[in-house]
């Protein structure tokens, strides 16, 4: 380590001027070297400090980055010295205490000469760059939520635990409803996080223990009615000459978590034995990549369904039973690869694309200190704990009447008026393709809404009766705005990695038509005469081979780039 003592005028006459590019460019060694340069309380607090009075509320991130190290890290703890740092307007203490703690610990921080001249401001943070949540989102999150989210070890890992949560939770509260879309929904969630191997999307199995016992319950159950119906098969069978009885029936299979690796007919059969509620939990997405290629496997269909509690409609082989689940409410959750992804969701015209949540967890060069913790008592037996405790609340909601959640009119207009520009940045960003993303995504925030209010209820005294209505609170209506700020970005990483030959961002409403796509688009067009209408384009577009919903997609585009004109309903001319 090295000895030479910081001087501070030196390092001020060479100091460029911009100081976030100087941090940013030592944090990064830092984060190289994995040190600890705050072991400390009193060197944590000054760090804090210092890079609140030079960077204010945009040092938070950094001092995330920083305290990491330390091997009792939590990410709650450190927000909450952050905060208490901008509000104590740093006593005195300059960038020059980040400096001194990085060289004290052995770390480099001269400063490359082509830094040492007028830096460029940072390009301001938009749809098209994935960064975690902002702090507001953690800052009165529901306890249970709280507590799940406390364990983090950097800001993605603390998003991985809360989106994980949400939608292992989501499984288990359908007795609350809301009306979206002048339909009925759930609090039902489709996650799909996305990282590289060894990313750390492996700590989603922490969120599986919320609900492992409310699984293992209903096995319980599951097992006693068994018992019960082998007994009285029993009896039946030895007395089915005496007696003219009915044969008893065979009792459903109860469960909450569904195998990836089932056949749509088991995975529907499950879902109806269950009352249309479960959970699909995988962390490796090539699981389910090989089912759907199985003769029997592919529940696609049945994904998109469920998604919006549509009916399912299937055929039982055994008694040749027609059944019906009226309003399947399936959870999803599935981690995997980039390369897995686009096994699974071919492309971006594929409705499962559009349904779920997408959330892209980097690969941070950082080794963690495997040994932290000296306690007995692991993560996992922290988290089955905290499923203990939602436990007694899920047997409390099941005795309740259904509960209906709505918002304010006032956060109705704001979610309006939200999603109506986070669609317009969509189609800056992006195009017309990402529509359904962002469209299902306002349905997703709804759902993350509810979820955040009926966690609430956990907080209530044990013998008051729940309430049958239930409103969103402002912070936690404004904590998932928050939210949704930020996840355009990552399922545009996504939708991006899934267009033929195109991984720039689009810069004008005719740049998408490239690749594979252009092709087949101007193949359909070649076989129009010069004025069309639907019936026409539907027909060339299925000697073009494609599928007529893709068709009036692309026609709709056309027209909006200027491509083609609009000359009455349901007429069309070329543009010359």
């Amino acid at each position: 380590m090295s000895k030479k003592k910081f001087n501070l005028r030196e390092w001020q006459q060479s100091a460029p001027a911009n100081p976030r590019e100087e941090v940013e460019t030592i944090t990064s060694r830092i984060e190289l070297a994995a040190a600890d340069i705050a072991p400390g309380y009193n060197d944590w607090r000054d760090l804090g400090f210092a890079l609140a009075e030079a960077l204010g509320e945009e040092g938070r991130s950094y001092f995330h980055r920083l305290s990491r190290f330390y091997s009792q890290y939590r990410f709650a703890e450190a927000d909450r010295q952050y905060s208490a740092c901008l509000r104590s307007c740093g006593h005195g203490i300059t960038l020059g205490t980040f400096f001194h703690l990085a060289q004290r610990s052995g770390i480099d921080i001269r400063m490359p000469l082509c830094q040492t001249a007028a830096l460029p401001q940072r390009t301001p943070v938009t749809t098209d760059t994935t960064a975690p949540f902002p702090s507001e989102v953690y800052a009165a999150l529901p306890r249970l939520l709280a507590d799940a989210t406390s364990f983090g070890t950097s800001p993605e890992d603390t998003d991985l635990l809360l989106l994980g949560s949400l939608t292992v939770l989501s499984s288990c509260l359908t007795q609350v409803y809301g009306i979206y879309g002048q339909r009925r929904v759930y609090p039902n969630l489709f996650l799909f996080v996305n990282a590289p191997a060894s990313a750390g999307k492996g700590r989603l199995t922490l969120c599986r223990h919320l609900v492992d016992v409310v699984h293992a319950d209903l096995r319980r159950q599951n097992k006693l009615e068994w018992e019960a119906y082998r007994h009285e098969k029993a009896r039946y069978d030895l007395q089915k000459r005496k007696e003219e009885k009915d044969e008893p029936r065979q009792p459903p299979v109860r469960m909450l978590f569904i195998p990836a690796n089932s056949s749509s007919t088991a995975l529907f059969q499950t879902l109806n034995d269950n009352e249309g509620q479960a959970l699909m939990f995988e962390t490796e997405g090539d699981t389910l990549t090989t089912t759907f290629k199985s003769e029997h496997g592919n529940y696609s269909d049945g994904f998109r369904k469920a998604f919006h509690h549509e009916s399912i409609a299937y055929n039982r082989r055994k008694d040749r039973e027609y059944v019906e689940i009226s309003e399947p409410r399936l959870s999803v959750l599935l981690s995997g690869t980039p390369k897995q992804v686009s096994a699974l969701v071919p492309d971006a015209e594929n409705g499962l694309f559009s349904r779920f949540l997408f959330y892209y967890l980097p690969l941070r060069p950082v080794w963690d200190d495997v040994f932290a913790g000296s306690s007995e008592e692991t993560l996992d037996y922290r988290f089955i704990q905290l499923g203990g405790r939602f436990f007694t609340f899920h047997n409390r909601l099941k005795r309740s009447s259904p509960i209906r959640f709505t918002l304010t009119p006032e956060q109705q207009a704001e979610f309006n008026a939200f999603f109506s520009r986070l669609q317009e940045e969509a189609l800056k960003n992006y195009d017309s393709g990402m529509l359904p993303s962002i469209r299902r995504l306002g349905l997703t925030a709804y759902r993350i809404c509810m979820i955040f209010s009926t966690l609430r209820l956990m907080d209530l005294e044990g013998d008051t009766p729940l309430p049958q209505e239930l409103t969103a609170r402002d912070d936690d209506f404004h904590a998932v705005l928050a939210m949704m700020k930020k996840l355009p970005a990552h399922i545009g990483r996504i939708y991006r990695s899934l267009q033929p030959g195109d991984d720039a961002p689009k810069q004008d409403k005719t740049s998408w038509r490239t690749g594979e796509r252009e092709k087949r688009i101007a193949r359909m067009l070649g076989l129009l005469p010069e004025e069309f209408n639907r019936t026409a384009y539907c027909e060339a577009a299925a000697r073009a081979d494609i599928p007529t919903r893709s068709a009036d997609r692309y026609i709709s585009e056309l027209c909006s780039s200027g491509e083609l004109q609009k000359t009455g309903t349901d007429r069309y001319r070329k543009r010359t």
